[in-house]
């Protein structure tokens, strides 16, 4: 988040926000006011909803709650919900862009890092982390996600996706959370959402651990973080896991594409021997 104190009141905010609504080519650009560096987001086209009934179908079919879809219906209803839950998490002290002035087709939020600076995910720095071959790297930064779970987790709420690409390191090496165009919680049980956030955060970050050979250590780790949930939580997931014991037969090498070979590297992590 940019140290500098914010040198610009509410009613310029909102101005800017009005403008750039309805001149912006895209809808989400990086704009700088006077000294800061701020992003804007326009409500996009509403969702069909097809994609969330086959999503339903396969949960069901498979049993698990926790890939029940949570729709985001898009348009201003998203951003409704993603102003709502960026001001609900940063009341909880948890670390989200700054909402700077908010309408019903868009909202302003600030740069979480410093002006013209270019912030990276969680997720990317992994990669450079088992790319440079620094094993304590990998693990550290893999932990500060799972630390990052945590602490959304005991102040009473979750994430919408928990994927690395949606946690960012900030200049002062703190994790921040972003994109909340949907809302969990309003549809599912606490501890499903709990499950949904471990299950995303698995599948997006368990390939790393494979690839630089910290696997084993990371489920030492991973058992240790699932052991401070709550017992609710701790059940839903272990039925989970059970429920994708099918995973175990997928190959662990890129035949049948990335993404699957993703997926068996999150039930390795998970399946704990």
């Amino acid at each position: 988040m940019d140290a500098s104190a914010p040198t610009h009141t509410a009613a310029d905010y909102a101005a800017f926000l009005q403008q750039q609504l309805a001149t912006q080519p895209h809808n989400v650009m990086a704009h700088v006011l006077g000294d800061e560096q701020i992003w804007i987001k326009r409500a996009g086209a509403p969702h069909g909803m097809g994609r969330y009934r086959a999503m339903a179908a396969l949960a069901a079919l498979l049993r698990l709650d926790a890939l029940r879809p949570v729709p985001n219906p898009g348009g201003p209803a998203a951003i409704a919900t993603e102003v709502q839950r960026l001001r609900d998490l940063a009341a909880r002290g948890i670390r989200v862009p700054v909402v700077l002035a908010a309408l019903p087709h868009g909202f302003a939020m600030r740069h979480l890092g410093h002006t013209g600076e270019e912030i990276h995910s969680l997720g990317n720095e992994i990669d450079h982390a088992v790319q440079a071959g620094d094993t304590a790297a990998v693990l550290a930064l893999w932990q500060q996600g799972l630390d990052t779970l945590t602490q959304v987790h005991h102040r009473g709420t979750c994430l919408s996706q928990a994927f690395a690409r949606n946690l960012v390191r900030c200049p002062d090496g703190e994790v921040a959370c972003i994109d909340f165009e949907d809302d969990p919680a309003a549809v599912l049980p606490l501890a499903v959402c709990h499950v949904r956030d471990a299950l995303c955060y698995a599948h997006s970050t368990a390939i790393y651990l494979h690839a630089s050979g910290t696997l084993t250590e990371g489920r030492e780790r991973w058992a240790a973080w699932v052991a401070q949930g709550s017992e609710e939580m701790r059940a839903v997931l272990a039925t989970s896991v059970r429920r994708m014991g099918w995973m175990r037969n997928l190959p662990t090498n890129r035949k049948l594409g990335r993404d699957l070979q993703r997926v068996r590297a999150a039930y390795d992590l998970l399946a704990q021997g």
